[in-house]
């Protein structure tokens, strides 16, 4: 087995036992509401997700921040300074600062280890896409790749990775400035649900809107039947909502019996400040985004 580590910011929303299973290195990320600031680990030790988004039906505001480059360096320096190359996988540079603040943290590392190797993979993507990235980092250690080939195997199906989102409710995206008060209040009274998806260059962004959450979800996997290419693995994401993240996972396996591994987990808290409560996200392999 090739050795290197894996890391990743905590936006991966990666399960804790996935995480502790593959030895990922996990670098929390900040986010708060006011005055109060929690970090967001896997194991939810500062807050949990469920009192997370009860904060956020209660209408209260949460703000993200990025990773800066000391607290990158502060995460990676032990790894490095033990010896270890390390692979990073980042949120979207399109959605965070944080990948460039690893950019810079990274070459001050390697200015004091020379000898080591870090690569930094920016994922363009958030969440259990950036995760499902990460999947694929992990199997292609297993099968003994060098940290070169598996940075460049990801840079080579990143945009394959599709990451398709249904929002159940828009007062977040409205109370973070994603949407205005007026479209925020006609799309609740006519019970409108977006359907987003992560595009090529890493913003989330609208691409269809339903009447109604269940033909929200219907659109959602329709067009995850349209464009799935590879069913060895698909990961699905929720926002608090583990029943319909279960009926969504039975549905895909009644359409896609064939399908190798499901992976079902939250979205934590630096998604989620945006997207609210009761989002459902699905990610998977296809030809493009």
């Amino acid at each position: 087995m090739s050795q290197f580590l894996i890391a990743a910011d905590s936006c991966s929303d990666l399960p804790l036992d996935f995480v502790i299973e593959h030895d990922i290195t996990i670098i929390p990320m900040l986010f708060h509401f006011k005055q109060e600031a929690f970090l967001n680990y896997p194991d939810q030790r500062e807050i949990t997700n469920r009192a997370f988004y009860d904060r956020l039906r209660d209408k209260q505001v949460a703000k993200t921040s990025q990773i800066n480059p000391k607290d990158f360096i502060a995460a990676i320096e032990p790894f490095v300074k033990e010896g270890n190359d390390v692979l990073v996988v980042t949120l979207s540079s399109l959605l965070s600062g944080s990948y460039n603040s690893m950019v810079i943290g990274r070459q001050e590392l390697l200015e004091k280890y020379p000898d080591r190797k870090i690569i930094i993979v920016d994922s363009l993507l958030a969440s259990l896409g950036e995760g499902f990235l990460i999947y694929q980092a992990v199997l292609a250690r297993k099968e003994g790749k060098s940290i070169e080939e598996t940075g460049a195997f990801l840079e080579s199906i990143k945009l394959k990775d599709c990451a398709l989102f249904t929002v159940d409710e828009l007062g977040t995206l409205q109370r973070g400035g994603r949407i205005s008060l007026t479209k925020a209040i006609f799309g609740s009274f006519l019970n409108m649900k977006p359907i987003l998806k992560i595009d090529d260059s890493g913003r989330l962004v609208p691409f269809a809107k339903a009447r109604g959450r269940k033909n929200a979800i219907s659109i959602l996997l329709e067009t995850f039947d349209n464009k799935l290419q590879d069913e060895r693995a698909v990961f699905i994401s929720h926002a608090d909502n583990p029943d319909e993240a279960e009926n969504v996972r039975n549905e895909i396996l009644k359409r896609h019996p064939n399908i190798g591994t499901i992976v079902v987990g939250e979205i934590g808290p630096i998604i989620g400040a945006h997207t609210g409560p009761g989002t459902i996200a699905i990610f998977f392999l296809g030809d493009q985004r």
